[in-house]
C-alpha cells in the first residue's frame, strides 16, 4: 500500500506520535530524494525538514536534492530509485512550475516510495489547489493549479486557520464543491495509507462549503 504524509510546518521537531508512525512507515531507508520549493536557488535547502527526520532517528544511506541545478534525466533516475520522496516547503508556485517543467508528477504517482510534503510540498501533492492573494500569494487573481494528484483531494497547509475561518471557507467554497479540502496550520499531518486517512493535530475538512474539525486518529 502506498503511503503519503501531508504535513503542515513543524514549530520545532516532529511530535512524538507523528515521529513514531513515520518510524514504522519508513522501512526502506536507502535513498531520500527531496524536491526543492526554491528550485532556482543555489543555496542548499531542506535543512529544516532533514532535521525533523534526524531528530526522529530516521536516517538514510543517501540523500539527494532535486532543483534546476540537476539535469532532468538525472532527476528522473533519482526519483525512480527513491525510497522516500520529500517535497519541501517554500514557494508553492515555483515548486509547481518546476514539477511541471521537469515532468515529475507522473513519476511520483507511479513510485512505490513513501511521499511526504511539508507546507508548499503538501499543497503540491494535491489534485488541485487554489492560489489566492488572501492566502499570501503575489498574484493578480485567484488561480487554480493542478498538483501531483496522489489523492483526489486538495490541501491548504501552514495557514492561520484559527483567525481566518470565514475567509478560508469563502475562498475554498467553489473548490470544495468539486473535492474535499483538508486545511491545517502548524504541527499537523494528514496521513493516507491506501484508502485510510489518519489525522494528527488541528486539521479541518472543507466539503461542499461546510467546514468541520476532524478528530485525531494518530
Amino acid at each position: 500500500m502506498k503511503t503519503q504524509y501531508y504535513l503542515g510546518w513543524m514549530s520545532n521537531f516532529l511530535p512524538e506520535p507523528l515521529a513514531n508512525v513515520l518510524q514504522e512507515d519508513l522501512t526502506d531507508r536507502k535513498s531520500l530524494v527531496m524536491i526543492s520549493a526554491n528550485p532556482s536557488s543555489d543555496e542548499a535547502d531542506g535543512a529544516a525538514e532533514r532535521s525533523w527526520l534526524h531528530q526522529a532517528g530516521i536516517g538514510f544511506e543517501e540523500s539527494h536534492l532535486i532543483n534546476y541545478s540537476v539535469q532532468k534525466e538525472e532527476a528522473h533516475t533519482l526519483l525512480q530509485r527513491a525510497s522516500v520522496i520529500f517535497l519541501l516547503g517554500g514557494n508553492t508556485i515555483e515548486q509547481n512550475e518546476f514539477l511541471m517543467d521537469y515532468e515529475l508528477p507522473g513519476l511520483i504517482r507511479k513510485s512505490s516510495a513513501v511521499v511526504i510534503g511539508a507546507s508548499a510540498g503538501a499543497i503540491n501533492m494535491s489534485a488541485k489547489w487554489l492560489a489566492s492573494r488572501n492566502f499570501g500569494y503575489d498574484i493578480e487573481k485567484n488561480t487554480l493549479y493542478e498538483g501531483i494528484g496522489l489523492n483526489n483531494f486538495s490541501v491548504l497547509s501552514h495557514f492561520d486557520l484559527e483567525n481566518n475561518m470565514a475567509l478560508v471557507r469563502d475562498e475554498l467554497s467553489l473548490l470544495s464543491e468539486e473535492m474535499a479540502v483538508y486545511a491545517s496550520n502548524k504541527d499537523c499531518a494528514v496521513r493516507v495509507t491506501g484508502n485510510k486517512i489518519d489525522i494528527f493535530g488541528d486539521v479541518y475538512l472543507i466539503s461542499r462549503s461546510e467546514i468541520q474539525k476532524l478528530d485525531e486518529t494518530l
